[in-house]
């Protein structure tokens, strides 16, 4: 005979674990019945999902999961610092008041997510392959549960359920399938390269630090226990064909000092791992062209670059709304119910994930500069953080997730594109010269000013064409704007209009 659940979670990671629990441990007249399969249930190998922002160990504290970072060797994190390989120049960007983050091996959260599900009331792991959905015969629609194969077995058998969730990650199976004609391709621009180094000393303790190399995507390192420091490289596709000797040749030589031996070694050592940086908008999960019974969550369902170290937070604050949303719902069964819990959810979960997810790849594309008006704004981006007091304390509160605000990320962004104009013509430029000679820098002339403005008008055109894209696909696109969106979106651009010039 077939189990039967009332909720079914196809995937025992981040967010599949931490749902579970919520689930099974909100108020709600009757108890549910959930299992959660997973294909292995071995602490599990990766160089992603090591970095939780303040405001994601916050969500984590609010259903209950705060512990699960202790007893593993986790660093604290109490901010960013960033290196500007090509000025030599380093700013200090700390969390605002006394937030801290923590960054950790991450199978080692993992086998502690898993943990506090396996206690929760009514949770069953079982270590399964999932081959395929099963759909209601009379409908061909309704995912009614899934077909898996225990550990150790061929025979593919079926766990019936009221709710299937997916939540089997970046390269899900299933999400073609669940989305149907809504479903999105992720985008992939780039690769993390990355490993450990031992006993490295980073340029300040205890904060994330990321390294803007020329030629190359950012360099994110952040300790992830005692004598471990994870090591993130970005590299852009087309991947060279020695890694190794890239990363010889073009990285280590521009990384601060203190690093470079523990990553020569690293790569002596060990294997370099790899992991593609996508981009996965979310779309309505509550449309009815969608198959009832089913749902997405996790990083099956919305990705970010990885770069801001924002993919747990936005899951965990997805589930701290989610799980009292679907403790609501009487019968998990009743998919119009269901239904409108989502479309709740996911309106309610829009400020947040909508800015740490702009956030991420509009602050990747100044990072990896790899145009001229790019690298105005990386530079400028870069001033704008050595003005200190808001300047820092805005954008590292969005960073953070402190301060989930798509109007506040649209007004510093727009602050740093106007701010870069103004540095392009009142700081000092390099002079191209003879290359064998000492850089020189000047100040531009008044005869170049023609010439600059219409590079300034390039540059803020840039700076449109990458925030305004992302600010559609995730406030507008699939639920279009409301008139006062659309008033504080402009009264946001044009109060920054008017305090830069």
């Amino acid at each position: 005979m077939a189990d039967t659940y009332d909720v079914l979670i196809v995937g025992a990671g981040v967010a599949g674990s931490s749902l579970a629990h919520a689930l099974a441990t909100a108020p709600r007249p009757k108890p549910l019945r959930i299992a959660v399969l997973e294909r292995s249930l071995e602490e599990p190998d990766r160089i992603v999902g090591e970095l939780l922002q303040p405001g994601g160990w916050d969500a984590l504290r609010a259903i209950g999961l705060g512990s699960v970072v202790e007893d593993i060797d986790a660093a604290k994190c109490v901010g960013y610092c960033v290196v500007d390989a090509t000025a030599g120049k380093t700013v200090e960007i700390p969390y605002p008041g006394k937030n801290e983050g923590r960054s950790f091996h991450h199978g080692r959260l993992i086998m502690n997510l898993r943990a506090a599900a396996r206690r929760a009331p009514g949770v069953e792991l079982i270590e399964a392959t999932v081959t395929s959905l099963i759909e209601d015969d009379s409908s061909k629609r309704r995912v009614i549960g899934v077909r898996a194969s225990l550990k150790g077995e061929e025979e593919k058998r079926p766990f019936y359920a009221n709710l299937v969730v997916v939540a089997d990650g970046c390269f899900s199976n299933f999400r073609n399938s669940v989305l149907s004609e809504n479903a999105v391709k992720p985008v992939t621009k780039s690769h993390f390269i990355g490993t450990i180094l031992k006993d490295v000393v980073l340029p300040i303790p205890n904060c994330g630090t990321v390294a803007l190399v020329k030629g190359s995507g950012p360099v994110l390192m952040y300790q992830i226990s005692k004598h471990d420091t994870r090591i993130l490289m970005d590299v852009k596709q087309p991947l060279p064909a020695d890694l190794k000797e890239h990363i010889l040749s073009h990285i280590a030589p521009q990384l601060p000092h203190s690093v470079q031996p523990a990553l020569r070694l690293a790569l002596d050592n060990d294997r370099l791992r790899r992991m593609p940086n996508s981009y996965l908008p979310p779309s309505p999960q509550g449309s009815a062209s969608l198959k009832p019974g089913v749902m997405l969550i996790g990083d099956s369902w919305n990705m970010r670059h990885p770069l801001t170290g924002g993919g747990m937070t936005v899951a965990f604050s997805d589930i701290a709304i989610l799980a009292p949303l679907l403790a609501g719902v009487p019968d998990v069964s009743d998919w119009t119910q269901v239904k409108r819990a989502l479309d709740q959810w996911y309106r309610v979960r829009k400020p947040l994930a909508s800015t740490v997810n702009i956030l991420s790849v509009a602050l990747y594309d100044l990072f990896g500069a790899d145009s001229p008006e790019l690298e105005v704004l990386r530079k400028g981006c870069f001033k704008y953080f050595e003005l200190g007091g808001e300047c820092i304390n805005g954008p590292v509160s969005i960073l953070s997730a402190l301060a989930p605000s798509p109007s506040l990320l649209t007004y510093h962004f727009f602050s740093v594109a106007f701010y870069s104009i103004w540095v392009l013509f009142t700081h000092p430029q390099l002079v191209p010269g003879p290359s064998n000679q000492k850089p020189r820098y000047a100040v531009a002339r008044v005869d170049q000013y023609p010439f600059l403005l219409f590079k300034s008008v390039r540059v803020f055109y840039t700076a449109c064409v990458v925030f305004g894209p992302l600010l559609w696909q995730e406030m507008f696109k699939n639920t279009g704007p409301s008139r006062r969106t659309v008033v504080l979106s402009l009264a946001v651009l044009a109060a920054v209009a008017t305090v830069i010039f």
